[in-house]
């Protein structure tokens, strides 16, 4: 993030969203603003909040997908909610700190991913060795058995002592020992497991066992979190139990291939080296500092002045959300949390309601507004060609694994512009959600017949278009039930 500037962090966005500028600038901005904060002594930094932002603009415009960009790019703890989703403290349903206790599990995966990754190189040997073991065992499954006995053997006591210790309790050696292998055969067993060993393991590392089977032991991952039934609805008790003695972790054996072996077993090691306490420490710590939530559907809990009935319960998950944004302690099972930095961007169309329409407090915890403008058919032009994942490009990737190469040409790509800015207008304006169904009707048949075509080539020009989508368009009612 440090490496970014706020014009960086636009031109990095632009290459998945078009247009948008003024959104794009804010969020920017705040992400920008973070990084100089943390430069700020303690003292001074925690004197410094976070400008929550409040997005404007219809559905399908870009909302969601601008912050969950803009936390891919910062590395941050992210989480989307829905803000209709939550319920008044008294109510049936999920109160508005789960989404804290939500954000922290999200930074807790993060950073165990992060740890793991780091352990990786650090346990490739060991897995190497294990998995030459269990290859060896899959091949000679009585290799192991004469292994474990012949280090039993090595710490067998003396002969005299035991036939010593049997007859003073009556009882006489009769039949003596097992015959064991003279040293020499001894000597001679080693040298052909040392080699079945070499063998088996230059085969691994040229990658020659890669789908071979092998049975490993893996962990029944029991839960250590107990739900329960509060007045809020159904909630997580942490009760994390990692030194409990009488916490048992059950192991069960499974057949799986090398390449899935590898993946199970560094995972198996690399936890072994990871401190779990410390883990938790970091996640909440990056919590704090760094995370996002994107409260979607805010104008969902608008109510109108005076409302009676459900809206009471609305404005009550306002109130409600008031100390989050502004600043509290939340208790999870990794700790407690303090919301005060958490960088909150609120989302809705407010098509019905107003942003007016919200608390005047809840008004003031989100003192940056973006309005995000409605897409035409010019963007809509834009969205299928410039974005790195433009949905016209995404069909071609989709298709090529059915051997299919798909080609748009550029009047093609006008015409779908065209035709779902038109129903767009005569319609519902879902924004660029549209060209997604446009999409599959004017594919609908390439996308079915994929695997038996003939000919594995397919031209989508601008008289094909204007075929498949001739009907949607002229219908303006039909496509109200189609679309």
């Amino acid at each position: 993030m440090e490496s970014l500037t706020p014009r960086q962090i636009v031109a990095e966005l632009d290459r998945f969203i078009v247009g948008q500028d003024a959104a794009k600038r804010a969020v920017a901005v705040a992400l920008r603003n973070r990084y100089r904060r943390q430069q700020l002594p303690p003292e001074v930094r925690n004197e410094i909040l976070p400008k929550n932002i409040l997005m404007i603009g219809p559905t399908g415009v870009g909302k969601t997908e601008i912050a969950r960009r803009l936390a891919q790019l910062a590395g941050a703890p992210f989480l989307k909610v829905e803000a209709t989703k939550f319920t008044e403290v008294g109510y049936v349903g999920r109160d508005v700190e789960s989404m804290v206790r939500d954000l922290v599990g999200v930074a807790v995966r993060m950073v165990e991913t992060e740890k793991m990754e780091e352990a990786r190189p650090k346990v490739a040997e060991t897995v190497e060795r294990k998995l030459v073991d269990l290859l060896v065992e899959a091949e000679d499954p009585e290799a192991r058995t004469r292994s474990e006995s012949r280090s039993v053997g090595s710490l067998r006591p003396d002969r005299e002592i035991i036939r010593r210790a049997m007859e003073l309790f009556g009882q006489k050696l009769d039949d003596g020992y097992p015959e064991e292998p003279t040293p020499e055969e001894d000597e001679q067993e080693q040298k052909a497991a040392e080699a079945r060993r070499e063998e088996v393991l230059r085969r691994l590392r040229a990658g020659e066992m890669e789908q071979a089977e092998v049975e490993i032991e893996v962990e029944d991952n029991q839960s250590s979190f107990l739900q329960v039934f509060s007045p809020q609805g159904l909630e997580e008790m942490g009760l994390e139990l990692p030194s409990d003695p009488f916490h048992r972790s059950r192991t069960r054996r499974r057949k799986a291939t090398v390449a899935e072996a590898r993946e199970i077993l560094t995972r198996q090691e690399a936890a072994k080296l990871i401190d779990r306490s410390s883990l938790h420490s970091e996640a909440v710590e990056r919590t704090e500092q760094t995370g996002i939530i994107f409260l979607d559907e805010i104008d969902k809990v608008a109510s109108k002045k005076e409302a009676h009935g459900p809206d009471v319960s609305r404005e009550g998950v306002q109130r409600d959300l008031l100390p989050i944004i502004e600043g509290s302690v939340v208790r999870t099972k990794y700790g407690p949390v303090r919301t005060d930095h958490i960088l909150f961007i609120a989302a809705g169309a407010f098509h019905i309601s107003k942003p007016s329409d919200l608390i005047p407090e809840l008004q003031g915890r989100l003192p940056i507004r973006v309005e995000l403008e409605p897409l035409g058919e010019a963007d809509f032009r834009r969205i299928l060609r410039e974005p790195q994942n433009a949905l016209s490009k995404q069909y071609q990737k989709l298709l090529s694994t059915e051997g299919v190469e798909l080609e748009f040409t550029e009047e093609a790509l006008d015409a779908i512009a065209a035709v779902a800015a038109e129903v767009n207008a005569k319609t519902e304006n879902i924004g660029a959600r549209r060209l997604h169904t446009v999409m599959e009707r004017l594919l609908e048949d390439v996308l079915f017949e994929a695997p038996d075509l003939p000919d594995k080539r397919v031209i989508v020009d601008a008289d094909r278009v204007r075929e498949r989508l001739h009907g949607l368009v002229e219908d303006v009612d039909l496509s109200r039930y189609i679309l």
